[in-house]
């Protein structure tokens, strides 16, 4: 066999671009793994600040009030993790000025005891590095938006310390039905640097321990109809979180009066319910549901009643933690009621909420296998497929895409609900 002159300059141009996404991944994966360790440890900090002073909650209003001001500031208002996911549907421009915006303000919210996550500053602190390191290498539209989903995959890996899932996440998430794998070695490598950067800052990464269940047929059955109650939890969970936003928009326009107004409407439950525990992230919690098989009935209302009112009125952070604290503690709730063991439920439910709301099975199942090992990766994929399906077409990201259909194998082009 001899290679003709189109073949070597075929096998030439794939070197030069394997090369080249490589030196980029690699230092938009350093880079994010940097900025992400810094939020990963700030946010720590303040979370553990707040245990110990338990007055600060009173602080949250006027935390609110500075955050709006933090946004106008940098002139980042209404820029959010849509933005990004716009941006590599268009190739259009993020302000670098979303990444100091979104660290700072996410940082006051958990400081002051808002109801949020991390991922969302991690997609849009990642989005906005990719872009900046694309436009500084002067890519093309294509390329850059390759470059935004690698600093998106770079701060998750960061933060979460699972790698696996961060990459296929950032190229399932975009447009569901349609995955452009020519970004998956430039998302990966981004998301091993990343890693690798976080583990230099003594970062450990999330991982729970579960004990696996033999593959039996009655346990896949209690599995599926356990996701199917999943499922429609996260339609309601999508639903909430849209619907608040919505509402407070509507009938409280000023971002200052809505944000100071849910900022004491959050302390005041607080207050109210005498306990911590909805505010922040809820890692504790989460852990307690999965390792120790407890939770209080009520857990998953709260939480995503805070959740809303927090990330509604105007306070930034992420919904996927407290998507899982939701799915873990309805599941460990549920489960027994089935007859699943109660921490094995948790952590169907972490995943499979998880999945239902933002449509993606592949990344989610990954997820299971990252957090808590493969023993029972066959429980976890049936549940992400039956979340999938009949979760429908509700999406934590308004900008989310469905290109294919959940149901027939034809294309549909639609916008998430």
């Amino acid at each position: 066999m001899s290679f003709s002159g189109k073949d070597s300059d075929a096998i030439k141009r794939t070197l030069i671009c394997f090369l080249k996404w490589t030196l980029i991944a690699l230092l938009t994966g350093a880079a994010g793994g940097l900025v992400g360790s810094a939020f990963h440890l700030s946010v720590g900090f303040v979370t553990s600040l707040r245990a110990s002073n338990s007055w600060l909650i009173y602080l949250l209003p006027a935390a609110g009030l500075l955050i709006v001001l933090i946004y106008r500031l940098f002139r980042t208002v209404n820029k959010s993790t849509n933005t990004i996911i716009e941006s590599i549907q268009s190739g259009q421009r993020v302000p670098i000025a979303l990444m100091p915006a979104i660290f700072l303000s996410t940082v006051l919210t958990h400081l002051c005891g808002g109801s949020a996550g991390r991922e969302g500053a991690a997609l849009q602190i990642g989005g906005s590095i990719g872009n900046f390191a694309g436009r500084l290498c002067k890519l093309d539209d294509a390329d850059l938006r390759i470059a935004t989903l690698s600093g998106m995959s770079a701060v998750f890996s960061a933060l979460f310390g699972t790698p696996l899932t961060a990459t296929v996440f950032a190229l399932e998430v975009v447009s569901v039905g349609v995955i452009h794998y020519s970004a998956f070695v430039p998302c990966l490598t981004a998301s091993l640097a990343a890693l690798g950067m976080s583990r230099l800052f003594g970062i450990p990464g999330e991982h729970f321990m579960i004990s696996a269940v033999s593959l039996q047929w009655s346990m896949l059955l209690r599995t599926a109809g356990l996701s199917v109650l999943i499922a429609l939890l996260s339609i309601v969970f999508c639903l909430v979180m849209h619907g608040s936003e919505h509402a407070l928009k509507k009938y409280i326009p000023n971002d200052f009066i809505r944000v100071f107004a849910g900022g004491a409407v959050i302390a005041g439950l607080t207050l109210l319910l005498r306990t911590s525990e909805f505010n922040g992230a809820g890692m504790e919690s989460i852990k307690a549901a999965i390792e120790e098989g407890f939770t209080r009935p009520d857990a998953f209302f709260w939480k995503l009643l805070f959740t809303a009112i927090t990330l509604g009125s105007g306070f930034k952070g992420g919904e996927v933690v407290p998507c899982f604290f939701v799915g873990a503690t309805f599941g460990c709730l549920i489960g027994p009621l089935l007859g699943i063991p109660a921490g094995f439920a948790a952590a169907i439910g972490l995943v499979c909420l998880f999945c239902g709301a933002v449509n993606c099975p592949v990344a989610s199942i990954l997820l299971s296998v990252e957090l808590f090992g493969s023993g029972s990766v066959a429980y976890f994929a049936l549940s992400c497929g039956i979340a999938y399906m009949l979760s429908g077409y509700f999406s934590l990201y308004s900008s989310q895409k469905f290109i294919a259909s959940k149901l027939k194998a034809e294309f549909i082009d639609i916008n998430a609900k």
